[in-house]
Protein backbone atom coordinates (compact mmCIF):
# COMPACT_ATOMS: atom_id res chain seq x y z
CA UNK A 1 0.00 0.00 0.00
CA UNK A 2 1.20 3.48 -0.31
CA UNK A 3 1.81 6.06 1.51
CA UNK A 4 0.73 9.56 1.51
CA UNK A 5 2.79 12.19 2.87
CA UNK A 6 0.31 14.94 1.97
CA UNK A 7 -1.33 17.08 4.95
CA UNK A 8 -4.69 15.34 6.32
CA UNK A 9 -4.85 12.03 4.10
CA UNK A 10 -4.15 9.97 6.78
CA UNK A 11 -7.49 10.13 9.04
CA UNK A 12 -7.83 8.43 11.76
CA UNK A 13 -4.15 6.57 13.40
CA UNK A 14 -5.52 3.86 15.81
CA UNK A 15 -2.79 3.03 18.47
CA UNK A 16 -3.87 -0.70 20.14
CA UNK A 17 -4.94 -1.27 23.88
CA UNK A 18 -5.86 -4.40 25.25
CA UNK A 19 -7.50 -6.10 22.63
CA UNK A 20 -5.82 -5.09 20.12
CA UNK A 21 -8.06 -7.38 17.13
CA UNK A 22 -11.56 -6.16 18.70
CA UNK A 23 -10.21 -2.90 18.59
CA UNK A 24 -8.82 -2.86 14.75
CA UNK A 25 -11.97 -4.63 13.61
CA UNK A 26 -14.35 -1.89 14.97
CA UNK A 27 -11.75 0.96 13.88
CA UNK A 28 -11.40 -0.56 10.36
CA UNK A 29 -15.03 -0.88 9.17
CA UNK A 30 -15.82 2.53 10.93
CA UNK A 31 -12.71 3.82 8.37
CA UNK A 32 -9.81 4.20 10.38
CA UNK A 33 -6.60 4.73 7.73
CA UNK A 34 -3.98 3.38 9.94
CA UNK A 35 -3.44 0.89 12.65
CA UNK A 36 -0.51 0.50 14.71
CA UNK A 37 -0.37 -2.54 16.43
CA UNK A 38 1.32 -1.52 20.41
CA UNK A 39 1.80 -4.31 23.46
CA UNK A 40 4.47 -3.74 25.57
CA UNK A 41 3.57 -6.89 27.95
CA UNK A 42 3.16 -10.00 25.36
CA UNK A 43 5.68 -12.17 24.68
CA UNK A 44 6.85 -11.52 20.97
CA UNK A 45 5.31 -15.15 19.99
CA UNK A 46 1.87 -13.23 21.22
CA UNK A 47 2.72 -10.10 19.49
CA UNK A 48 3.20 -12.14 15.92
CA UNK A 49 0.30 -13.89 16.09
CA UNK A 50 -1.99 -11.09 16.74
CA UNK A 51 0.28 -9.29 14.88
CA UNK A 52 -0.94 -11.68 12.25
CA UNK A 53 -4.09 -11.38 12.41
CA UNK A 54 -3.83 -7.65 12.15
CA UNK A 55 -2.54 -7.77 8.92
CA UNK A 56 -5.11 -9.89 7.57
CA UNK A 57 -7.66 -7.50 8.99
CA UNK A 58 -6.15 -4.29 7.58
CA UNK A 59 -5.63 -5.97 4.61
CA UNK A 60 -9.28 -6.66 4.27
CA UNK A 61 -10.33 -2.98 4.56
CA UNK A 62 -6.90 -1.19 2.78
CA UNK A 63 -5.62 0.22 5.86
CA UNK A 64 -2.00 0.45 7.02
CA UNK A 65 -0.52 -1.42 9.48
CA UNK A 66 2.52 -0.13 11.63
CA UNK A 67 4.24 -2.33 13.84
CA UNK A 68 5.56 -0.41 17.26
CA UNK A 69 9.24 -1.31 18.29
CA UNK A 70 9.50 -4.73 17.05
CA UNK A 71 10.99 -4.16 13.45
CA UNK A 72 11.18 -8.34 12.55
CA UNK A 73 7.68 -8.58 14.11
CA UNK A 74 7.19 -5.83 11.35
CA UNK A 75 8.59 -7.83 8.24
CA UNK A 76 7.50 -11.39 9.42
CA UNK A 77 3.52 -10.01 8.76
CA UNK A 78 4.57 -7.65 5.89
CA UNK A 79 3.48 -4.52 7.88
CA UNK A 80 3.48 -1.15 5.70
CA UNK A 81 5.89 0.09 8.82
CA UNK A 82 7.19 0.52 11.96
CA UNK A 83 7.48 3.15 14.38
CA UNK A 84 10.07 4.02 16.84
CA UNK A 85 11.17 5.35 20.23
CA UNK A 86 13.88 6.93 20.99
CA UNK A 87 15.66 4.39 22.61
CA UNK A 88 15.52 1.50 19.72
CA UNK A 89 17.62 0.88 17.34
CA UNK A 90 18.47 4.47 14.90
CA UNK A 91 16.29 4.85 11.61
CA UNK A 92 19.83 4.69 9.10
CA UNK A 93 20.18 1.16 10.89
CA UNK A 94 16.64 0.18 10.51
CA UNK A 95 16.98 1.20 6.59
CA UNK A 96 19.60 -1.57 6.36
CA UNK A 97 17.53 -4.25 7.33
CA UNK A 98 14.16 -3.12 6.22
CA UNK A 99 12.66 -3.92 3.02
CA UNK A 100 12.25 -0.37 0.31
CA UNK A 101 9.43 1.42 1.19
CA UNK A 102 8.91 0.51 4.70
CA UNK A 103 7.29 3.39 6.82
CA UNK A 104 9.58 4.20 9.49
CA UNK A 105 8.17 6.27 12.00
CA UNK A 106 9.85 8.14 15.44
CA UNK A 107 8.74 9.38 18.60
CA UNK A 108 10.38 12.27 19.46
CA UNK A 109 10.26 15.10 22.69
CA UNK A 110 11.51 18.10 21.78
CA UNK A 111 12.03 20.16 18.62
CA UNK A 112 15.82 18.80 18.72
CA UNK A 113 14.90 15.03 18.41
CA UNK A 114 12.12 16.33 16.00
CA UNK A 115 15.10 17.85 13.93
CA UNK A 116 17.00 15.28 13.94
CA UNK A 117 14.19 12.63 13.20
CA UNK A 118 13.63 14.35 9.85
CA UNK A 119 17.09 14.69 9.02
CA UNK A 120 17.77 10.88 9.64
CA UNK A 121 15.21 10.05 6.96
CA UNK A 122 12.14 9.52 9.44
CA UNK A 123 8.99 9.60 7.08
CA UNK A 124 6.93 10.97 9.85
CA UNK A 125 6.87 11.56 13.44
CA UNK A 126 5.01 11.51 16.41
CA UNK A 127 5.43 14.57 19.06
CA UNK A 128 4.72 14.18 22.33
CA UNK A 129 3.04 13.79 25.45
CA UNK A 130 1.49 17.14 24.55
CA UNK A 131 -0.86 16.41 27.54
CA UNK A 132 -0.59 14.20 30.73
CA UNK A 133 -1.19 10.77 30.09
CA UNK A 134 -0.54 7.79 31.93
CA UNK A 135 0.62 5.69 28.80
CA UNK A 136 3.90 8.22 29.14
CA UNK A 137 4.63 8.21 33.44
CA UNK A 138 7.95 9.75 33.57
CA UNK A 139 7.49 12.06 30.19
CA UNK A 140 6.48 15.72 30.90
CA UNK A 141 4.09 17.49 28.24
CA UNK A 142 6.04 19.26 25.81
CA UNK A 143 2.35 21.53 25.43
CA UNK A 144 1.32 23.17 23.03
CA UNK A 145 3.66 25.59 21.93
CA UNK A 146 6.53 22.86 21.40
CA UNK A 147 3.84 21.17 19.01
CA UNK A 148 3.18 24.39 16.93
CA UNK A 149 6.75 25.55 16.38
CA UNK A 150 7.32 21.39 15.57
CA UNK A 151 5.08 22.00 12.60
CA UNK A 152 6.22 25.48 11.41
CA UNK A 153 9.79 23.66 10.54
CA UNK A 154 8.87 19.84 9.48
CA UNK A 155 8.60 18.72 5.86
CA UNK A 156 7.16 15.37 7.19
CA UNK A 157 3.77 14.63 8.66
CA UNK A 158 3.78 14.88 12.41
CA UNK A 159 1.54 13.06 14.30
CA UNK A 160 0.86 14.66 17.96
CA UNK A 161 0.52 12.00 20.59
CA UNK A 162 -0.15 11.87 24.51
CA UNK A 163 -3.06 12.87 26.96
CA UNK A 164 -5.51 13.38 23.34
CA UNK A 165 -8.73 12.57 23.31
CA UNK A 166 -12.12 13.73 21.14
CA UNK A 167 -12.43 17.07 23.90
CA UNK A 168 -9.26 18.15 22.60
CA UNK A 169 -8.53 17.27 19.48
CA UNK A 170 -9.78 20.62 17.58
CA UNK A 171 -6.93 21.91 19.51
CA UNK A 172 -4.31 20.31 17.52
CA UNK A 173 -5.92 20.64 14.36
CA UNK A 174 -5.46 24.34 14.91
CA UNK A 175 -2.27 23.56 15.29
CA UNK A 176 -1.68 22.53 12.11
CA UNK A 177 -0.87 18.55 12.86
CA UNK A 178 -1.44 15.89 10.03
CA UNK A 179 -3.06 13.89 12.66
CA UNK A 180 -2.99 12.93 16.30
CA UNK A 181 -2.59 9.51 17.23
CA UNK A 182 -4.75 7.85 20.51
CA UNK A 183 -4.72 4.99 22.96
CA UNK A 184 -7.25 5.25 25.21
CA UNK A 185 -8.88 7.43 22.98
CA UNK A 186 -9.86 4.47 20.95
CA UNK A 187 -11.09 2.14 23.31
CA UNK A 188 -14.43 3.01 23.79
CA UNK A 189 -16.96 3.67 21.74
CA UNK A 190 -14.41 2.92 18.95
CA UNK A 191 -16.08 3.59 15.85
CA UNK A 192 -17.61 7.10 16.62
CA UNK A 193 -14.60 8.24 17.65
CA UNK A 194 -13.00 6.93 14.30
CA UNK A 195 -15.54 8.92 12.54
CA UNK A 196 -15.56 12.03 14.97
CA UNK A 197 -11.46 12.14 13.73
CA UNK A 198 -12.12 11.22 10.15
CA UNK A 199 -14.95 13.79 10.07
CA UNK A 200 -11.92 16.55 11.26
CA UNK A 201 -9.19 15.83 9.16
CA UNK A 202 -10.51 14.56 6.17
CA UNK A 203 -14.22 16.21 6.18
CA UNK A 204 -15.81 12.23 5.96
Amino acid sequence: MGFNNQFGEWGSYVITSGDAVSIAKKACLAGARIIQYRDKTASRKQMLETARRLRDITTDHNVMLIVNDFIDVAMLVSADGIHLGQDDIPISEARNITPEGLIIGISTHSIDQAKEAEAAGADYIGIGPVFATPTKQGNVPIGMDIVREVVSIMHIPVVAIGGINPDNVNQLKGAGVTNVAMVRGFTSDTENVVRKINNMFLGL
